[in-house]
């Protein structure tokens, strides 16, 4: 079956919509999705090499540690769709692990992260059937395996939940769940609530890779939507909310002034700032509850000795679960 590469990322009428949208809220937002683009994907890439961003390698040790009971679990013959690949490290610990899996299905916004990472996992796994998909899995979309038989297995790793409010990461769990029908099965990554500071120093590095990686979405605004922001103008800034339980990620405007659009025009006054991404963190107590009246039942939590972050096992409830 040749490899299915879809290119059905947000085209520049979605990202122009969505921005002016966006940037009309009070405080002013734009989707942490767009913050994805080649540049910003790989200055990621950077930001989990950080030493201060615990996250993806206390999550890469979680994975190796129990790599093997996950794979158990898991099964043979399964059909796994990973949701915003990355560089595909965790996914091939997870893979040298499972049991003739029938296929892998790596799904991303990036297309040219997507391919990389795709044409990797193919040299590494020969056998392994690889269908990229470049779609934003927030909107609607379908896994392309309808003909391939295997339990239907989705893996979310680095927190990514966190980045939707509470409503919509019920929302986009159920759908997953729907997804994945009455055998499914979810492996997720989930950070957690902790001190403060351990927060504020990984979202505000002091190398600066997070704020390059911030601030590049002003450039892809220009770029992509004939804005003409002064990125010069702009500084990063990220705080922890402890009411909300979440990150806050700004741009924050260091002047007076005015942003131009074709079709629009904003003021920011000096201090006001841009959200481009929240990062929810969770207590193990309450991501159970929301992942169970989103239709999945918890069968396995590995938390490190820190209690930093935690990776789950989830199963779909079906109705005799009920």
């Amino acid at each position: 079956m040749p490899p299915v590469l879809e290119s059905t990322a947000a085209p520049q009428e979605t990202l122009y919509t969505d921005v002016i949208s966006g940037l009309q809220e009070t405080p002013p937002t734009i989707p942490s999705k767009y913050l994805y683009d080649s540049r910003g994907a790989l200055l990621f890439s950077r930001i989990c090499e950080l030493e201060e961003y615990y996250p993806t390698r206390t999550e890469l040790a979680l994975t190796r540690a129990h790599a093997p009971e996950i794979a158990e679990r898991l099964g043979a013959q399964t059909i796994v769709t990973e949701l915003g690949t990355g560089d595909g490290r965790k996914t091939r610990i997870l893979l040298r692990h499972l049991q003739q899996p029938a296929t892998y299905i790596p799904v991303d916004i990036s297309a040219t992260q997507l391919q990389q990472s795709a044409r990797a996992l193919r040299r590494e796994f020969p056998q392994l059937q690889v269908l990229p998909l470049c779609v934003d899995y927030t909107d609607c979309w379908t896994v392309p395996c309808e003909s391939i038989e295997g339990r239907r297995v989705f893996y979310f790793p680095g927190s990514t939940i966190g980045n939707f409010k509470p409503r919509a990461a019920r929302r986009f769990l159920t759908r997953l769940s729907a997804m994945a029908g009455p055998d499914g099965a979810l492996v997720i990554g989930v950070d957690l609530k902790k001190e403060p500071a351990v927060l504020q120093a990984a979202y505000n590095d002091r190398h600066g890779v997070t704020a390059a990686f911030n601030l590049n979405l002003l450039r892809r605004l220009n770029r992509e939507c004939r804005a003409n922001f002064d990125p010069d103008c702009f500084r990063h800034r990220a705080v922890y909310q402890p009411e909300l339980g979440r990150i806050e990620m700004r741009l924050v405007s260091t002047c007076s002034q005015q942003v131009q659009f074709p079709t629009h025009q904003f003021h920011f006054t000096k201090g006001e700032f841009i959200v481009t991404e929240h990062s929810y963190k969770f207590q193990v107590q309450d991501f159970a509850r929301l992942s169970e009246v989103a239709h999945w039942r918890t069968r396995s939590i590995w938390i490190d000795e820190q209690q930093h972050f935690s990776l789950w096992y989830l199963t779909t409830i079906t109705p005799h679960d009920e």
